[in-house]
């Protein structure tokens, strides 16, 4: 897809007030990619000086809700997006700031099928998280809903 998605950075910080206290930004984002950036910062370190789990986590949710929100806004009037569960493996002590990288792994034109049939469609995102060396500490897949209005 082709649309022009610049705002949802915006729009995700302003939502999100974590976002901000977190001190998260985003990069390229698109319908199906977004990159989220989480500078290192010593009040965020864990007890072996590295970002604590949780805010690896929320990087990752983070850029995972973005993603989702570039892909389904125009379903906003419909459906609002949840979480439904979500997995992380900490695969390596992460060091210096961080790098998330969201893909949504089916195409939006299949859920937003699914939504209009009348169903609850559930998508799947997934999230590579990598240290200031470019080494991946982390990977998450993260499972959406469009949960539609009543």
């Amino acid at each position: 897809m082709a649309d022009d998605v610049s705002w949802v950075a915006d729009a995700m910080t302003q939502a999100v007030p974590w976002v901000s206290t977190a001190g998260i930004s985003f990069g390229r984002i698109s319908t199906d990619r977004v990159e989220a950036f989480l500078p290192d910062r010593p009040d965020q370190h864990n007890h072996v000086g590295g970002p604590h789990a949780a805010v690896m986590f929320g990087l990752g949710e983070t850029a995972s809700g973005a993603v989702g929100l570039a892909a389904f806004a125009a379903a906003g009037d419909r459906a609002v997006p949840l979480v439904v569960r979500s997995e992380i493996r900490y695969l390596k002590l992460a060091r210096g700031d961080l790098r998330a990288e969201a893909v949504l792994t089916r195409p939006a034109g299949e859920v937003l099928a699914e939504l209009d049939a009348g169903t609850r469609p559930e998508f799947t995102v997934d999230v590579t998280i990598t240290d200031a060396d470019g080494v991946q500490t982390g990977a998450m897949t993260i499972v959406w809903t469009l949960k539609p209005h009543r």
